[in-house]
């Protein structure tokens, strides 16, 4: 886990999590400053959802750098009634604001075998919307070329 490696190294241990539609999953990041600015680090097997430079004024601004990559495009992740008419379809719609691992005994999480407590507590904690919900129609749906590109995978399952 990002965060325990930034507390082992004096940073603070924050998430963020990306909330999506009830189509598709959460996402979590890791994030970290520098200089006053906003940075991520996160691990998909898709090239999309990864590291964010820190160049973000506030923690809104960083989960909008994810929006753009965050939709639906594979039928493996997904149902395949869901994909046939939604393919492309955008859905990040909320963030939290950092939530502080070092608020929590460092025990329970450092190196847990399993950490489904922690999702509970982050899917309980304070989420902010990205956008209005008037602005749902307006949406484009990703391109061929952006469903294409999202499919590359770092390593293939056994």
């Amino acid at each position: 886990m990002t965060a325990a490696a930034l507390a082992y190294h004096g940073r603070p241990a924050l998430l963020m999590d990306l909330q999506a539609s009830d189509d598709d999953e959460d996402h979590v990041v890791a994030l970290f400053k520098e200089n006053g600015l906003w940075g991520a680090v996160s691990k998909t097997n898709h090239a999309q959802l990864r590291w964010r430079d820190p160049i973000y004024k506030n923690e809104r601004e960083l989960a909008l750098s994810y929006f753009n990559e965050y939709f639906l495009f594979d039928s493996t992740h997904y149902d395949k009634k869901v994909l046939k008419n939604k393919l492309g379809a955008k859905t990040l719609r909320k963030y939290s604001k950092p939530f502080d691992l070092g608020k929590i005994n460092p025990a329970k999480w450092w190196a847990a075998e399993t950490l489904d407590w922690l999702a509970e507590k982050l899917d309980a904690s304070p989420h902010y919307p990205l956008f209005p919900k008037s602005a749902l129609k307006n949406l484009r749906k990703a391109s061929k070329i952006e469903i294409k590109a999202a499919k590359f995978e770092e390593w293939k399952k056994p």
